[in-house]
């Protein structure tokens, strides 16, 4: 599967080694074939420089440690062909989640989940964690 990552979901993966996220993030490494757009680097760089400028070093760490796929975001993008999003700042995301063939979205930002989308699938960390752990366990009991 085509599996494309927000910031926030890279931003937590970074800064919480042993959270969820970075577990969901390990196992999207692992199992799928993992994107990240243009836009999403750019605002991660951004969020380390403002935030977190002592660990900016762990993020040039993060993209060249990882395998992934980039996709550059469009550089412009007109609002009304695609789903309507709460904040315009989300756009980039969606719609290169969308053109970049993506079967699921992770993203941690609430402003999705009014997101009318049949493709890609949006998920919460959480809740794709829920699904890995009801799948290891349908395994391991032979469900």
């Amino acid at each position: 599967m085509r599996v494309f990552v927000d910031t926030n979901i890279i931003i937590s993966a970074i800064l919480f080694p042993k959270g969820k996220t970075a577990k969901v993030f390990s196992h999207l490494l692992e199992k799928h074939t993992v994107i990240i757009s243009s836009y999403t680097k750019e605002e991660c760089k951004e969020v380390f420089a403002n935030k977190f400028p002592l660990k900016k070093k762990l993020l040039d760490i993060f993209f060249d440690g990882i395998s992934f796929e980039e996709f550059k975001t469009p550089d412009r993008i007109d609002k009304n062909k695609y789903p309507k999003v709460r904040d315009i700042k989300d756009l980039p995301v969606l719609v290169s989640s969308i053109l970049s063939d993506s079967d699921i979205l992770i993203t941690g930002d609430k402003d999705f989940e009014d997101v009318k989308i049949d493709k890609p699938i949006i998920f919460t960390p959480t809740r794709y964690f829920e699904l890995i752990e009801a799948k290891l366990y349908k395994c391991k009991n032979g469900e």
